[in-house]
């Protein structure tokens, strides 16, 4: 039987495993590669964190990721490029269609992006530094040595800011996140995914193991044969004779998001008369938790795989709450994890499965099928930036106006059926579970639809009375620059550091 103690943490960087939430200060760099063999020198000596325990814990950390131009700059030959998924070459803003399946027009749109809105303003490397605090300051001057210097040019330093355990809009951050199946033991099965799980195979956020599918997921392998610099490289676990680039890797999703804190409350507090009560109400129902992160509902009756049982926050389905009574369908956080099992309620059948497929015997418009959560889950290691800005303080005529928002990070293994997926399906979609007209009442962009129906409405079910509408949301969340990037292995790294200069398909 596998243990997690059994995993080779040592070749993950340490951003799969934890989330340096102990490591309060943190500064992201977005670099160009200016001098290959500098940089592939500073590369082959970097201190970059592994995911393995230490004692004590680390006071600092440094990650590393790559954009396809990155890699090219580097020297990996172009073959190998090829291997790697068509989201990530083609770039999170390379078309058009992509773009507007993940919300990025009007105000979101690229071109009005202050990074990563075309192909030459995406960056070579990102990388991201953490910090006890106080300490980052210290930490980037280790780092940024003669050698950093003349290898590479920095094009933009993100801002990041620790608010504590909480996000600008004032709501704790984080509680959801999914707990990775590091011993590999739970099955994937159907019958046996019935109910929600938590816990989520390795290969949905790693690339090179197997995933909620069973399958590996497309990523460069290498025959050693004709690259003796591979040799180092893990062993494709799935193709044994080749080697694995990917293996211990995963996808950096970055998207800069600036987050209208002042218009989010003061919207909220207009809507309400001025009642204190009903916009706390008002803030909860569209986020879909409490301020204090308790749910809207309660706790599940059985124990959810992948939870800790005295996990009061996160210990919930909406098993219970088919219809939004208590959190409404179209919540943020609803839509970010519909918290569904591979069968939904009542289906416990081929034919009662087929027919709700098929759309049959639905009495309600929300019955309508939403997605195994599994095959979507996104492992999050953002960080917010800005002062904080109460609530109360933010509902005044005259509040302070600064930038804040949140430097939004996930690691998947597969961009599309993941983040993209998520982005478009779920956050950007006018419909939702069986909702109409509206999209996530935080990301929304408001777009009208083509036929020119309004989508800038949020609904809430009352038990009590009619559904409660509420119209004419402005735009609370704005995308300032973002792209995707390689976070490799260590041992990739050094097959990185150690190509030639130039990447072509002769062998070295």
């Amino acid at each position: 039987m596998k243990h997690a103690d059994d995993f080779n943490f040592a070749d993950l960087q340490a951003l799969l495993r934890f989330g340096h939430k102990n490591l309060t200060d943190s500064c992201f760099l977005l670099l160009n590669v200016v001098d290959t063999d500098a940089a592939k020198r500073w590369l082959g000596n970097a201190p970059i964190s592994a995911a393995q325990f230490t004692e004590p814990p680390p006071n600092t950390a440094l990650q590393i990721a790559f954009s396809v131009s990155g890699l090219q700059v580097l020297g990996v030959k172009q073959s190998l490029l090829d291997g790697f998924s068509d989201e990530f070459i083609t770039g999170m803003s390379g078309d058009e269609s992509r773009s507007r399946r993940l919300g990025d027009i009007g105000a979101n749109s690229p071109e009005y992006w202050d990074w990563g809105g075309n192909a030459q303003q995406v960056p070579h490397v990102l990388l991201l530094l953490y910090a006890a605090k106080n300490g980052i300051k210290a930490w980037r001057k280790t780092v940024e040595g003669k050698q950093f210097a003349s290898a590479f040019k920095l094009i933009r330093q993100l801002p990041t800011l620790d608010i504590g355990n909480i996000e600008p809009f004032g709501f704790i951050d984080g509680v959801s996140q999914p707990s990775i199946d590091w011993s590999q033991q739970q099955s994937t099965d159907p019958h046996d995914r019935d109910g929600y799980s938590n816990l989520l195979g390795v290969g949905e956020v790693v690339l090179g193991y197997r995933n909620e599918y069973q399958q590996y997921t497309a990523r460069p392998l290498i025959d050693p044969k004709t690259d003796p610099c591979a040799a180092n490289l893990p062993d494709a676990e799935d193709q044994p004779t080749l080697k694995d680039l990917g293996r211990n890797g995963s996808y950096l999703v970055l998207r800069h998001l600036d987050q209208d804190v002042p218009g989010f409350w003061q919207f909220l507090d207009h809507t309400s008369g001025g009642d204190p009560e009903k916009r706390e109400q008002l803030a909860a129902a569209m986020v879909g938790r409490q301020r204090d992160g308790s749910a809207l509902l309660p706790l599940a009756d059985e124990h959810i795989p992948g939870i800790p049982s005295d996990d009061k926050l996160n210990s919930f389905n909406y098993a219970a709450d088919p219809y939004g009574n208590r959190c409404p369908i179209g919540a943020h956080i609803r839509r970010a994890n519909p918290r569904t099992g591979d069968l939904p309620p009542g289906v416990d059948s081929f034919f009662s499965r087929l027919k709700k497929i098929l759309g049959f015997g639905q009495k309600y418009p929300d019955e309508d099928l939403v997605g195994s959560s599994r095959f979507h889950r996104l492992l999050r290691r953002g960080r917010a930036y800005g002062q904080v800005l109460t609530p109360g303080n933010a509902t005044k005529a005259n509040a302070p106006a600064a930038e804040r928002g949140l430097q939004f990070i996930c690691l998947v293994a597969n961009i599309n059926r993941q983040f993209e997926f998520v982005q478009n399906a779920w956050m950007m979609s006018s419909k939702f579970g069986g909702v109409q007209q509206e999209r996530d009442p935080l990301l929304g962009h408001r777009q009208a639809l083509k036929s020119g129906i309004a989508t800038d409405q949020f609904h809430r079910p009352d038990l009590s009375g009619p559904t409660q509408k509420t119209c004419h949301l402005p735009q609370f969340v704005r995308v300032r620059g973002g792209a995707y990037f390689f976070m490799p292995g260590l041992s990739a790294l050094k097959y990185i550091a150690s190509l030639p200069a130039q990447g072509s398909d002769t062998a070295p």
